[in-house]
């Protein structure tokens, strides 16, 4: 395991030795496989729970996704000792469902995005010990939600992941927003501090925010935990290692992908995302792609009859290699990945590098 130098962080009880979050990715590209590689070296692995039913060739069928996450929760802890999360996006219709499976089966950590989990800690049974940690993009949101969960809850938020506009897949911001600088995560990452500290107070304990969106080295770890932060989430450097569950394919179009590549998509589920430009999304573009049906009815937001494709459809496609009928989201900073390594070479580097800073800084 990785040393980091004093940079281990706690998340109530729980003990994290490396200030790393694997985010979650889904449609089954962070599953039983990356999570656990990922907790063994000291992070929290998540797992996503975003279509998990379909992964097994279920029908699509929304209780074949508690029965499939309850299966990969189960898995992960058959292959680590470590701390897992699972990431459960708000704006799925079986939310509620899959947020009282995960506590049902135990899990460290609920990372809940993609809305405002409002809701949440009234799932929480009475004795449960699991985590819940809210993914915003604002301090305003952070603030609602802290509030309400204190008000209608008497719960304040264990942590909070705040996302930039780098980060891949579906993006919490305006498509004007996702460049001007007043958004950058460098600029929201003090704020979202500054909005959390009365609520520690409250509490009586720390309650972390973790910068997301973005981050690619250990350089880049060391200048967030410089602005507050107590840990980084990374997502896109976790997919071209070996333990990724994804294809292999999938993990090539990473390596093949260029700063030119990428762009800034309209996804069906009516948010901006970002992907990596391909003939799938080209035609999609041109109206080329209909959905002859809603075979899953998943996302609460998604207009079936405004989409140019199914969204789950085509990530199954893409987790699977067939990237003729799919596409990859990707974060910002996607094109500088070069080659597939391992979840511990990866841990390694950045552990190495974020040492490296913090030695150059107290020398300067």
């Amino acid at each position: 395991m990785a040393k980091w130098t004093g940079a281990d962080f706690h998340i109530g009880e729980l003990k994290i030795q490396a200030p790393v979050v694997q985010g979650g990715m889904g449609i089954g590209i962070s599953m039983n496989g990356l999570a656990s590689a990922v907790a063994n070296e000291g992070g929290i692995g998540v797992l996503s729970a975003a279509g998990v039913g379909v992964l097994g060739g279920g029908s699509g069928k929304l209780c074949e996704d508690r029965a499939g996450l309850r299966a990969e929760i189960a898995k992960a802890r058959s292959l680590t000792k470590g701390v897992l999360g699972v990431n459960i996006m708000v704006a799925l219709t079986n939310f509620e469902e899959m947020a009282r499976t995960a506590m049902e089966e135990k899990i460290d950590v609920i990372f809940a995005g993609a809305g405002l989990p409002l809701r949440l800690p009234a799932f929480r049974p009475e004795g449960c010990k699991t985590k819940l940690v809210p993914i915003v993009s604002s301090a305003r949101a952070a603030d609602q939600i802290a509030r309400w969960w204190l008000k209608r809850y008497r719960y304040i938020p264990d942590a909070f992941v705040v996302e930039g506009p780098k980060a891949g897949g579906h993006l919490g911001f305006h498509p004007e927003q996702i460049d001007d600088p007043d958004y950058r995560l460098e600029k929201i990452i003090p704020k979202v501090v500054a909005a959390v500290r009365p609520y520690e107070q409250t509490a009586g304990r720390n309650i972390p925010v973790i910068a997301a969106g973005g981050i690619f080295t250990g350089e880049d770890i060391y200048r967030f935990l410089q602005l507050g932060a107590s840990a980084v989430q990374m997502a896109t450097r976790f997919v071209v290692t070996e333990e990724c569950d994804a294809d292999i394919r999938f993990k090539q179009a990473f390596v093949d992908c260029r700063d030119e590549d990428i762009e800034i998509i309209k996804s069906p589920v009516g948010m901006p995302g970002r992907a990596i430009r391909n003939d799938f999304l080209k035609s999609a573009a041109e109206g080329g792609k209909k959905p002859k049906n809603c075979p899953y009815h998943c996302i609460t937001s998604c207009r079936q009859e405004k989409g140019a494709y199914c969204i789950t459809a085509a990530l199954v496609n893409a987790c699977r290699g067939n990237l003729e009928n799919g596409f990859v989201f990707i974060g910002a900073n996607g094109g500088r990945v070069r080659e597939i390594t391992t979840v511990h070479k990866l841990m390694e580097e950045l552990a190495c590098q974020y040492r490296e800073t913090v030695v150059h800084n107290q020398v300067t």
